[in-house]
Protein backbone atom coordinates (compact mmCIF):
# COMPACT_ATOMS: atom_id res chain seq x y z
CA UNK A 1 0.00 0.00 0.00
CA UNK A 2 1.62 3.80 -0.73
CA UNK A 3 0.08 7.20 -1.40
CA UNK A 4 -0.58 8.52 -4.52
CA UNK A 5 -2.14 11.29 -6.32
CA UNK A 6 -5.14 10.33 -8.32
CA UNK A 7 -5.87 13.10 -11.26
CA UNK A 8 -9.75 13.36 -11.25
CA UNK A 9 -11.14 15.22 -14.64
CA UNK A 10 -14.80 16.47 -14.74
CA UNK A 11 -17.12 17.98 -17.66
CA UNK A 12 -19.13 20.63 -17.44
CA UNK A 13 -21.04 22.63 -14.41
CA UNK A 14 -24.09 21.72 -12.18
CA UNK A 15 -26.13 19.46 -13.58
CA UNK A 16 -24.53 18.55 -16.76
CA UNK A 17 -21.01 18.05 -14.55
CA UNK A 18 -20.01 14.53 -15.52
CA UNK A 19 -16.90 12.48 -14.62
CA UNK A 20 -14.71 11.70 -17.53
CA UNK A 21 -11.17 10.31 -16.05
CA UNK A 22 -11.04 8.96 -12.51
CA UNK A 23 -8.02 6.42 -13.28
CA UNK A 24 -4.71 8.50 -13.63
CA UNK A 25 -2.66 8.09 -10.72
CA UNK A 26 0.97 9.98 -10.21
CA UNK A 27 3.37 9.10 -7.78
CA UNK A 28 4.23 13.14 -7.61
CA UNK A 29 1.82 15.70 -6.42
CA UNK A 30 3.60 17.94 -9.06
CA UNK A 31 3.36 15.85 -12.26
CA UNK A 32 -0.43 15.23 -11.21
CA UNK A 33 -0.92 18.94 -10.84
CA UNK A 34 0.52 19.37 -14.46
CA UNK A 35 -1.67 17.06 -16.09
CA UNK A 36 -5.07 18.77 -14.39
CA UNK A 37 -3.24 21.97 -15.49
CA UNK A 38 -3.02 21.41 -19.31
CA UNK A 39 -6.24 19.14 -18.94
CA UNK A 40 -8.11 22.30 -17.68
CA UNK A 41 -6.83 24.81 -20.39
CA UNK A 42 -8.83 26.50 -23.25
CA UNK A 43 -7.56 27.44 -26.64
CA UNK A 44 -9.50 29.83 -28.78
CA UNK A 45 -11.08 33.26 -29.45
CA UNK A 46 -12.45 33.75 -25.69
CA UNK A 47 -11.92 36.93 -24.38
CA UNK A 48 -14.02 36.29 -21.03
CA UNK A 49 -14.24 32.47 -19.36
CA UNK A 50 -18.34 33.50 -19.58
CA UNK A 51 -18.04 32.54 -23.73
CA UNK A 52 -17.62 28.91 -23.38
CA UNK A 53 -20.91 26.71 -22.58
CA UNK A 54 -20.99 25.39 -19.40
CA UNK A 55 -20.92 22.23 -20.88
CA UNK A 56 -17.61 22.49 -22.02
CA UNK A 57 -15.70 23.82 -19.14
CA UNK A 58 -13.25 21.47 -17.66
CA UNK A 59 -12.39 21.35 -13.66
CA UNK A 60 -9.24 18.96 -12.98
CA UNK A 61 -7.58 17.96 -9.64
CA UNK A 62 -5.14 16.06 -7.88
CA UNK A 63 -6.24 14.07 -4.28
CA UNK A 64 -4.25 11.91 -2.45
CA UNK A 65 -5.23 8.47 -2.19
CA UNK A 66 -4.07 5.18 -0.70
CA UNK A 67 -3.91 2.56 -2.67
CA UNK A 68 -2.02 -0.98 -3.59
CA UNK A 69 -1.00 -0.54 -7.30
CA UNK A 70 0.48 -3.98 -7.77
CA UNK A 71 -2.96 -5.89 -6.36
CA UNK A 72 -5.49 -3.50 -8.47
CA UNK A 73 -3.63 -3.42 -11.35
CA UNK A 74 -3.05 0.26 -11.50
CA UNK A 75 -0.38 1.66 -13.33
CA UNK A 76 0.95 4.49 -11.57
CA UNK A 77 2.71 7.51 -13.97
CA UNK A 78 6.35 9.05 -12.88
Amino acid sequence: MMHVFLLVVYLGTGEDRRLISNDMYFYSINRCNFFAQELSKRYGNYNHIDLIDPRDRVTAYCKPVYTNPSAKGIKVYD
